[in-house]
């Protein structure tokens, strides 16, 4: 029997198995508040055999928006909405954690408060593209958060993890990879100030803790985790020397306790392979919590990483969206339903709460 389906305590929260739903941006939030409703509640119930779900991607902030249709945890009508979410999910015995997201500078005028620009740490273009609803566009050119505007960034942080924790869930993820904002923060492609948040890898790690510091503050480090990508350059954000940034980061994430990181291994959504002189291993070494390895695996790599103690758990992503019971599928060594690509951003319950499980199926 493989280890991938015993139990495991994450940080506070103990989970039935070690196969988790990773976050999948689907882009079906109310169009008027961003709030989830019932179809949210419907879909992620289906997939409460996770051992944890972790939400889709919610941003902070209205300011922390970058693609249409992504829902948030800051008013009154989301949080409402994320409990209905939770409570179905905990009906079904699963668990779930809401992960905090502030785009940064992947955003489109269109889509921020009063049609700002979007913040960045410096005003750097991304060159990359988002969905405003109608297509894809090219990101919009940023402005550089002023120093004194950090302290009202980090608090909605706080504020977030608060309401996600009063929404039900049993855990938050602070999404610090994928090129988004304190990813943008962290490598210094993107990051080019000269002040406390620039230069040195000490400073541009610096916003990262103390996002983690306030959000373990508030809720407790044991229901608090991480997402890094050390060596992906989505969204075109690239450091020079990611051991370096990562091994800070990670020392971050160990010095404050925090319960799991979860690590996106190689390119985001690609390869695995790792260029000379950088190592999972070495930066995992740093780390004492939970470690949740994601990026292309399949059952049998997933088994024999957490069998060989590799690893502890392992996130599923695109496989999750057309196999609500993935994790029986997995223990059964069952066929997996193929994924409808063209259903996988915007609409309503077609190609999102209508896959079959295996009892389905039979």
């Amino acid at each position: 029997m493989t280890k991938l389906f015993d139990p495991i305590t994450v940080g506070d929260v103990t989970l039935a198995n070690r196969v988790m739903m990773a976050p999948l941006t689907r882009n079906r939030a109310r169009a008027e508040d961003d709030a989830p409703y019932d179809i949210h509640a419907d879909y992620y119930a289906q997939r409460a055999g996770a051992g944890l779900i972790i939400s889709e991607a919610t941003q902070i902030s209205p300011e922390g928006k970058g693609y249409a249709w992504t829902p948030g945890i800051y008013s009154a009508s989301q949080i409402e909405g994320w409990k209905a979410v939770t409570a179905a999910v905990h009906a079904k015995g699963g668990k779930i954690a809401l992960q905090l997201w502030h785009v940064g500078r992947i955003s489109h005028t269109s889509l921020q408060p009063n049609g700002q620009a979007p913040v960045a740490p410096s005003a750097i273009a991304a060159g990359a593209k988002t969905f405003d609803g109608e297509g894809f566009v090219d990101t919009s050119t940023p402005r550089a958060l002023e120093l004194s505007e950090i302290p009202r960034l980090v608090e909605e942080y706080r504020v977030a993890a608060r309401n996600a924790i009063d929404a039900g869930f049993d855990l938050v993820e602070v999404h610090a990879a994928n090129g988004y904002l304190i990813d943008q923060f962290m490598k210094d492609g993107a990051n080019k100030r000269e002040d406390a948040y620039g230069g040195s890898v000490e400073n541009r790690v610096r916003l990262l803790r103390e996002i983690l510091t306030v959000v373990a503050g508030e809720v407790g480090a044991g229901r608090t985790g991480v997402r890094f990508s050390p060596f992906s350059n989505a969204n075109e954000v690239t450091d020079s020397d990611p051991m370096a940034t990562f091994t800070a980061a990670m020392d971050v994430a160990e010095n404050l306790g925090i319960a799991y990181v979860h690590m996106v291994e190689g390119q985001t959504g690609g390869s695995r392979d790792l260029d000379e002189g950088l190592s999972l291993e070495t930066l995992k070494s740093r780390y004492t919590g939970t470690y949740i390895a994601n990026n292309g695996y399949t059952r049998d790599m997933a088994i024999e990483a957490v069998d060989a103690g590799k690893v502890d758990a392992v996130a599923f992503g695109v496989p999750f969206i057309a196999n609500p019971d993935l994790p029986e599928r997995l223990r059964r060594n069952a066929d997996l339903n193929a994924p409808d690509q063209s259903t996988f951003y915007g609409g309503g319950r077609e190609g999102y709460t209508d896959y079959p499980t295996l009892d389905d199926a039979a």
